[in-house]
């Protein structure tokens, strides 16, 4: 068996890049799972937990932004600028999916046989079941 060794100056390089790397990220922690919300409520969730939401993304032009669905986000720390006293900046890059959550033969959007489409499917239905029954409830004689 044999042992390959790497001189000093690859590991000082190594540890070099590992800290360049590693300076971008935010606190692993900190950052709220918005992933599957809507960005409007999830907006919300980011800037309560005190990060700023970046749009880095979006798929699709079928919602309005609010709308759409978060299906990816990336914390970053932005450093502030040189020879000043700010503070670096906490954001939360954001991919938006604004397509149909359920596609069509007309529309684009997730697959009915898909994680996402199976979801919306079942979202419509109990909220399609929860009109009818209030609409039910409401039609009904008061006594």
């Amino acid at each position: 068996m044999r042992v390959l060794t790497m001189g000093l100056g690859f590991t000082a390089s190594a540890a070099a890049c590992a800290v360049l790397l590693g300076a971008g990220v935010a606190q692993a922690g900190s950052t709220p799972d918005v992933v599957g919300q809507k960005y409007s409520d999830a907006q919300t969730a980011i800037t309560g937990a005190g990060l700023t939401p970046v749009i880095s993304t979006i798929v699709g032009d079928q919602l309005t932004q609010p709308n759409c669905q978060v299906v990816n986000t990336v914390p970053r720390t932005v450093p502030a600028p040189e020879n000043t006293s700010g503070s670096p900046t906490q954001q939360l890059l954001v991919s938006l999916n604004c397509d149909n959550p359920v596609a069509s033969a007309t529309k684009p959007g997730f697959s009915a046989a898909s994680p996402q489409g199976q979801s919306a499917i079942a979202a419509a239905s109990s909220s399609a079941a929860a009109s009818s029954a209030s609409a039910a409830a409401s039609a009904s004689p008061s006594s």
